[in-house]
């Protein structure tokens, strides 16, 4: 096939002044190579890749699956960029599932860490160490209103557990509502408030948990062009009339009638996530949030938002609940708070912390000083380096651009979220919006990442692409990743 080489210039913090190269084949389809970058990896010096494999199979527990046909194995980071063990370098677009908020091996978050490792590694909070107090101040001002109390953990699956022990002591109430399609955590207790049946087991879990419609204005019962918070709509007929969404209403409805013919008078609390994560980036109607936490606290109940995919900025807001106009009553925090360390938190009101003096709680690992001192590193970065405001203006581009694919292929259903919180649902056809098949979806992936490009999959039939990258990617970077993906899908289409 005969190709030509054009070169553009571009430039971007960490990557060198290098020229993009662009290879223009017969077909008139652009490829692109990965932009430069000046950073060299240090050649990989470990097992071979087969032996690694072997011992996978053999030692590791089964139900950790690899993502592809052909694995990646990979062994080494910077910033957006990820290399594997024969030298070949990727564009991280999945962001180790939407937990490397500021790049990988950050240089200042790394020296935080190694810094912090040389003076104090571990005491627990049975003592004070500085690196606990201050950052805890200092994530605390970052929230609204009465929100400055915070408990620190480990993960998000630990963090929600802990927020539906707050809100069931703190109402005197057992029942909680979350919303199916959401996925909160794989603990006994998180897992009840998951409305994703792969991540449900056939022992007894989920009391006193219920599951209420999800509200989606792409694949759900009611929706249309106008519904979401999003640079891009669904396209589907809207019958809403001016300043008013039907869905929404709807929705709405479906909420309180739950609450009618099913549960008690009081209840603890409902869940939700800003912009639903593994349930395939699912955006709201407007309002949504707003109408159903005025129903719960009608009801006694605690409203809890799950920030762990959506926090930190990334959906161009400083928090996700911000782009919902509502002020939740605990908040839940993890992944890009620590940028791929194991940090994670509750944040709430001190009436609602201080219920938790009736039994004794403890977690061992809570509030680290190596933890602490990489979250307040991170909170710096995203300030100095303006990662918000990045996020917000390259991934509105990117939203924009994954749209204009979705107009030019039958198989691209919907492109939906907010910064650099992006879903694109395939489908059989957009008439049907049928998942498109496993087989296709499992080919596109292989594909991009045989290009150098890795992104994620959700969706409750596990037919969204999720791209979730570190926060400090280039329009360049965005570029390539919709050059590769309409590679991807241009094949597959015609097959």
């Amino acid at each position: 096939m005969l190709c030509k080489i054009l070169q553009v210039s571009f430039q971007n913090k960490g990557i060198s002044s290098k020229n993009l190269t662009f290879r223009f084949c017969s077909n008139h389809v652009k490829i692109p190579t990965l932009p430069s970058v000046s950073f060299e990896p240090k050649p990989y010096k470990g097992p071979n890749y087969n032996d690694v494999l072997n011992s996978r199979n053999t030692n590791i527990s089964p139900f950790v699956r690899l993502m592809y046909k052909e694995p990646v194995m990979i062994n080494q980071g910077y910033m957006q960029y990820v290399w594997d063990h024969t030298g070949k370098r990727y564009l991280d677009m999945f962001g180790g599932i939407v937990t490397v908020s500021v790049g990988h091996c950050h240089p200042k978050v790394t020296k935080a860490a190694v810094d912090q490792m040389h003076k104090l590694w571990h005491v627990t909070n049975i003592y004070m160490h500085p690196e606990l107090h201050e950052y805890a101040k200092k994530l605390t001002d970052r929230f609204p209103g009465d929100l400055k109390v915070c408990y620190f953990c480990n993960s998000g699956s630990e963090a929600n557990d802990l927020a539906i022990q707050l809100a069931r002591l703190y109402t005197g109430a057992f029942d909680v509502i979350s919303l199916r399609n959401a996925y909160h955590g794989d603990t006994p207790y998180s897992v009840g408030l998951c409305g994703i049946g792969t991540w449900k087991h056939s022992f007894p879990n989920g009391f006193g948990m219920h599951q209420i419609m999800n509200p989606d204005p792409y694949r759900g019962l009611w929706g249309g062009s106008s519904c979401r918070d999003s640079p891009v709509q669904p396209d589907r007929k809207c019958s809403c009339g001016v300043n008013q969404c039907k869905a929404c209403d709807m929705y709405i409805a479906q909420l309180d009638e739950l609450l009618t013919c099913s549960l008690p008078k009081k209840i603890a609390g409902f869940f939700a996530e800003s912009i639903q994560g593994v349930g395939g980036t699912v955006q709201f109607p407007k309002n949504y949030l707003k109408k159903a936490f005025e129903i719960i606290r009608q009801h006694g109940g605690l409203c809890i938002l799950d920030e762990v995919q959506t926090g930190f900025g990334r959906t161009g807001k400083f928090w996700g609940f911000y782009g919902h106009e509502v002020l939740p009553d605990i908040v839940t925090v993890a992944k890009g708070i620590g940028n791929g360390f194991p940090l994670a938190a509750v944040i709430t009101r001190k009436d609602i912390a201080d219920c938790l003096n009736d039994a004794a709680m403890f977690n061992t690992f809570g509030g680290n000083p190596v933890a602490c001192a990489i979250g307040s590193a991170v909170l710096d970065v995203i300030d100095e380096e303006k990662i918000m405001e990045n996020s917000h203006h390259v991934g509105t581009y990117l939203l924009h651009a994954l749209s204009k694919l979705r107009r030019k292929y039958e198989i691209i259903g919907d492109v939906r979220g907010k910064g650099l919180m992006i879903g694109v649902e395939m489908v059989a056809d957009k008439e049907s919006r049928k998942p498109l098949p496993k087989s296709k979806m499992d080919a596109i992936i292989e594909d991009t990442k045989n290009m150098g490009l890795l992104i994620g999959r959700g969706g409750l039939s596990g037919n969204v692409f999720r791209i979730k990258p570190p926060m400090c990617i280039s329009r360049a970077d965005a570029n390539f990743c919709v050059s590769c993906l309409e590679n991807a899908v241009k094949k597959h289409s015609t097959l």
